[in-house]
């Protein structure tokens, strides 16, 4: 079961506060990304880049889809720009109807992404190590959609 559909991960970090504590247990979904898709607001497991120098180095990271293939992203001040011309979706900001922190923090220094690519971001904008400072994750570095938390068991439930 480990190996093909579901794992469990501790939340090592602040990143992604306050969806996820530090201490908090998840359960990921694998075979939702072998079988599924990726949407921007997913909650994804995925390798570490090599390149990750943001701290202890870690295996893997958990952070928000924030850009799918095909998107286009930029921000000024504390907003988030997509423009996704393949789907017919020109500049707007990124609705985040998420819990996250402003401000942003480090800016996005404008992207397009290309096939099997994911811009990754955490919800603690501001104290996050992600996509903005080590570029875009492939698809294949993606383990799985977090879908529930486990512990605390004050905190159980589905994100």
């Amino acid at each position: 079961m480990r190996t093909y559909a579901f794992q469990t991960f501790y939340i090592p970090s602040g990143s992604m506060e306050p969806t996820l504590q530090i201490g908090d247990r998840i359960v990921v979904n694998k075979l939702a990304v072998t079988f599924g898709t990726i949407n921007v607001g997913d909650i994804v497991v995925f390798k570490a880049p090599p390149a990750e120098n943001c701290g202890e180095p870690v295996t893997d990271l958990v952070k928000r889809v924030i850009g799918i293939p095909g998107d286009s992203l930029k921000s000024e001040g504390n907003t988030i720009y997509l423009e996704n011309l393949s789907l017919n979706q020109p500049w707007h900001a990124l609705d985040e109807t998420w819990t996250h922190t402003e401000p942003l923090g480090g800016a996005i220094t404008p992207i397009t992404l290309q096939a099997n690519q994911y811009f990754m971001m955490g919800d603690n904008h501001s104290d996050s190590c992600d996509s903005r400072m080590w570029g875009p994750v492939p698809r294949s570095d993606i383990i799985g959609k977090a879908f529930v938390r486990i512990w605390p068991l004050s905190r159980i439930g589905f994100l």
